[in-house]
């Protein structure tokens, strides 16, 4: 018998961390990385290797720390109250921050089907708004209906990727990847700025980790999940840049505001362009919808543990965190609002420098955590953990001054609310 309290299984939690892999940055990506060509396969390598490398050891904890899992549980497990918070704190920062900037993605991806929807900035933003606040109905609906909401957007976005980069392999031009590396730079240099352009696109692998309250059998299903949900939407995202790269001039590439929709309508008809537009839309809307589920259950154990304010740990009848849905919400809301009169790709940039730099600190934590939990693991294991330190600590530098010090500012103002509950209790 299905148990109703805990209604996340198998299938729903490789498509929450799909659907959060798979947004806006496929569609997006092959444009920034244009001018380094075929060389940034040599980037991927790197980004696929060390998200793997992270995902692995994300599994391993996720069987250590079964029914108080994501980055807080290993964390608060590992260090104790005053890590668990800081990681719990940036992590939840990190989800109602992406949100900003996926509802932003899906106003954008709208635009290009649709152009009224985003003819002005005040029509960008109500439209991003719009989509974020239907995510968040959703939600409060229960999380039974958020994960088939999810099941059903990520099915909708994958086949269609996986669709075009298989048959788009048919239609690459050689040359376009010729030569090698068009940039001119030092491989070492390109590898470590394409490794850099894509980590966006690797964000999310930890997905099934966070909401462990929820999924049935954790010790096992979440594990699974999430290094099979990383490896579907790594490979199907690193396919569908590639096949761009080798479709379109990279003089064309380089200066696209939608690449992906262009090689299609260059390779099969407007027609083709016009259905992957509408598959850019709900691949936005069905990250936005994941993500939204995940700003809600992020705060949930460290209010329980009493680390975070008690009206994060309140749940209704269907087990919906209200109060943390709605305050993630509203905080997406203004960071969109009090931006509204940038453009679409300035707010888009700002939200994903505050998004990237409060989820490098968590896979950080979590992978030193594991370290302490997992005192006697063989050496085979020691090497994938040391590999995935040596990426997180290297993501985490290359994020730049700028995203560290919005990163310190962000976790420094959560200590206040950290020694306000620590008073209490």
């Amino acid at each position: 018998m299905t148990d109703r309290r805990r209604p996340l299984g198998q299938a729903a939690l490789v498509a929450l961390v799909v659907g959060n892999m798979i947004g806006s940055g496929v569609f997006l990506l092959p444009a920034t990385l244009a001018p380094y060509g075929a060389a940034s396969l040599l980037g991927w390598a790197i980004t696929l290797g060390g998200a793997l490398a992270l995902a692995v050891v994300y599994a391993w904890l996720a069987r250590a720390v079964p029914n108080h899992g994501g980055a807080y549980g290993y964390a608060h497990r590992a260090f104790g109250d005053g890590a668990g918070f800081t990681v719990a704190w940036s992590y939840w920062v990190c989800t109602w921050s992406a949100n900003a900037a996926i509802a932003v993605a899906f106003a954008g991806s709208l635009g290009a089907l649709w152009p009224p929807a985003t003819a002005t900035p005040l029509r960008g933003a109500t439209c991003a708004l719009g989509a974020l606040w239907l995510c968040t109905a959703i939600n409060l609906a229960g999380v039974r209906e958020a994960a088939r909401v999810q099941l059903f957007t990520t099915l909708l976005k994958l086949v269609p990727l996986l669709l075009f980069g298989v048959l788009g392999l048919a239609s690459v031009r050689l040359a376009a990847f010729h030569p090698f590396n068009p940039s001119g730079l030092p491989l070492v240099g390109v590898t470590s700025a394409t490794a850099a352009l894509t980590l966006w696109a690797m964000l999310g692998f930890e997905a099934a980790t966070v909401p462990t309250g929820v999924v049935r059998d954790p010790a096992r299903t979440v594990p699974r999940a999430t290094v099979a949900g990383m490896l579907i939407a790594g490979v199907a995202t690193m396919l569908a840049c590639t096949v761009v790269i080798g479709l379109l001039p990279g003089e064309r590439l380089a200066h696209s505001a939608a690449p992906m929709i262009e090689a299609a309508s260059q390779t099969w008809g407007p027609l083709a362009g016009t259905a992957l537009a509408a598959v850019a839309v709900v691949s936005c809307f069905g990250a936005l919808n994941g993500w939204v589920l995940l700003q809600a259950q992020t705060p949930l154990p460290a209010a329980r543990d009493g680390l975070f304010p008690a009206a994060f740990a309140r749940v209704d009848a269907r087990g919906t965190p209200v109060f943390g849905l709605l305050a993630s919400s509203v905080l997406a809301s203004v960071l969109i609002a009090a931006n509204f009169t940038r453009s679409l790709v300035v707010l888009f940039t700002f939200s994903i420098l505050l998004s990237t730099a409060t989820t490098l600190l968590p896979y950080l934590m979590s992978v030193l955590g594991w370290w302490r939990i997992e005192r006697t693991a063989g050496i085979a294991r020691r090497l994938v953990a040391a590999t995935a330190l040596a990426y997180a600590a290297w993501a985490l530098v290359g994020t730049g001054l700028e995203s560290l010090g919005w990163g310190a500012v962000l976790v420094a103002m959560g200590w206040p609310v950290y020694r306000w509950q620590r008073r209490r209790q």
